[in-house]
């Protein structure tokens, strides 16, 4: 009887993908079609949720197929993220007119995701204070005790860090191994051997012009297949995020929710809230809000059901460039340094409302103005380096608190409503990322506003 109902399950799967290839040879916008699939993948999810038990064998199997479409679309984009990066910045330095630019957008582009990383800090402390979070109001059963344990274990990996360690860590020592994304900061490490690469060959350009010559025209050329195979893979992404939104309904645990429904409100209502500044923000800067919005939202949708910052990288890219019209050398860094530096809301809100939740168990007052200048402080700082996947808020979280010398265990306690606050982190990050490339190409006037206000440009330029 199973196999029936997971050969069921299979079939709904592949006549929601046929809705949308239609609705591709039909050339219904992007836009559209990535809604339509997140749509389509909500109530596939909430139907295996009401249909069956979340964990039984039927949902497990089902899931493992559909995670061939989810986390497939997924894979695919982590494989072009670092020859994206590597590239497209050496492409960007070497058709600079000044080398001086290169610093100068670099500054700018840290300064906004550490500026907005601490503001989001602010946010989390209010949102927790305001909804009187407070750790020992949580019962911990097994799966939460055995998760403290977990974190405590692998503080010790990241408490024998200093700051100067950590910033340390970002030097590529083997620029191979970091494009294999072994090391949590391994996207930064790729990104600051990229800059390497593209300001020596602006050394030899004006010192063997004809050497430089063949190695930019190698570049250019390998950054036009590495954009095509982007493009193609993002053909995918209406498909992508119906298999993972059906998955992460389905398997949600609506239980954990409901008995941890106090902290994920004041999370959702922290993440909204900091969106809504990096709106307001935008319009303070001359552009108009409801375009970046409208704009901005499929990368934010993949960002939300993929839970990854990294693996949004080549959305975010191509979204910042052909439909916002951010400078190419801008919008690459932006992204990639948004990956791991800076992130909103798993370096800012997250760890900022656990260490005000945990800080009465220890007979501290989260609310004294030491403590929170201190916590402020140490969120901005230990905002570099976050890991872009799934976790990075852990590893954050870990800083933060071992800093702050509060307990690690109890943030086990959230383990059952993890994922779902993932979900709105990952997609503020992301839009931490855009906000910053936006943001700097304006301030540099590198701002193409015809692009910008074009509603059709990301479809039109990039065939989507």
């Amino acid at each position: 009887m199973n196999t029936l109902f997971i050969l069921v399950n299979i079939v709904i799967m592949l006549a929601l993908i046929g809705i949308l290839f239609y609705m591709q040879k039909k050339h219904v916008s992007f836009s559209k079609r990535v809604f339509t699939g997140l749509g389509l993948g909500i109530l596939l999810g909430a139907f295996l949720q009401l249909a069956f038990d979340p964990g039984s064998a039927v949902i497990s199997t089902t899931t493992d197929w559909y995670n061939v479409i989810g986390r497939g679309y997924v894979s695919l984009l982590m494989m072009v993220v670092i020859p994206l990066i590597m590239v497209s910045i050496i492409q960007s330095i070497i058709n600079l007119e000044k080398s001086a630019e290169l610093g100068k957008m670099a500054a700018w582009i840290i300064g906004i995701l550490v500026a907005t990383a601490m503001a989001a800090a602010i946010i989390g402390i209010s949102a927790a204070s305001i909804f009187n979070l407070d750790a020992g109001q949580i019962e911990a059963g097994q799966a939460e005790t055995d998760r403290g344990i977990a974190l405590e274990e692998r503080l010790g990996t990241v408490e024998d860090m200093t700051i100067p360690q950590q910033i340390l860590s970002f030097i590529p020592t083997n620029p191979f191994q970091d494009m294999t994304g072994a090391r949590s900061s391994s996207t930064i490490a790729v990104v600051i051997f990229s800059i390497i690469v593209g300001v020596a060959v602006l050394g030899v350009r004006r010192k063997q012009p004809e050497q430089a010559a063949k190695f930019i025209d190698l570049v250019n050329s390998i950054y036009a297949v590495v954009m095509r195979i982007v493009t193609l893979i993002l053909r995918l992404t209406p498909y992508g995020i119906l298999g993972l939104m059906a998955n992460t309904v389905a398997s949600t645990d609506v239980a954990g929710i409901l008995e941890l429904g106090k902290f994920v409100g004041a999370s959702y209502a922290a993440l909204i809230t900091m969106f809504i500044i990096h709106i307001i923000v935008v319009g303070l800067f001359g552009l108009n809000p409801l375009t970046y919005l409208r704009k901005v939202l499929p990368v934010l949708s993949f960002a939300f059901t993929s839970r990854s910052s990294a693996g949004t990288i080549p959305l975010n890219v191509q979204a910042q460039k052909n439909s916002l019209g951010v400078h190419e050398g801008i919008a690459n860094m932006s992204a990639s340094f948004g990956a791991t530096i800076g992130q909103n809301g798993c370096a800012g809100i997250y760890p900022a409302m656990l260490a005000v939740m945990i800080a009465p168990s220890q007979g501290i007052d989260p609310l004294s103005p030491g403590f929170i200048i201190q916590l402020v402080l140490i969120i901005g700082i230990s905002s570099f380096g976050v890991a872009g996947v799934g976790g990075g808020a852990t590893f954050a979280a870990l800083i933060v608190l071992s800093s702050m010398n509060l307990p690690v265990a109890l943030a086990g306690l959230l383990i059952s409503v993890e994922p779902l606050i993932d979900m709105g982190r990952t997609a503020l990050n992301v839009n931490g990322a855009m906000l910053s490339g936006t943001l700097t190409s304006r301030i540099l006037k590198k701002l193409n506003l015809k692009t910008y206000n074009n509603p059709e440009a990301i479809e039109k330029e990039v065939g989507l």
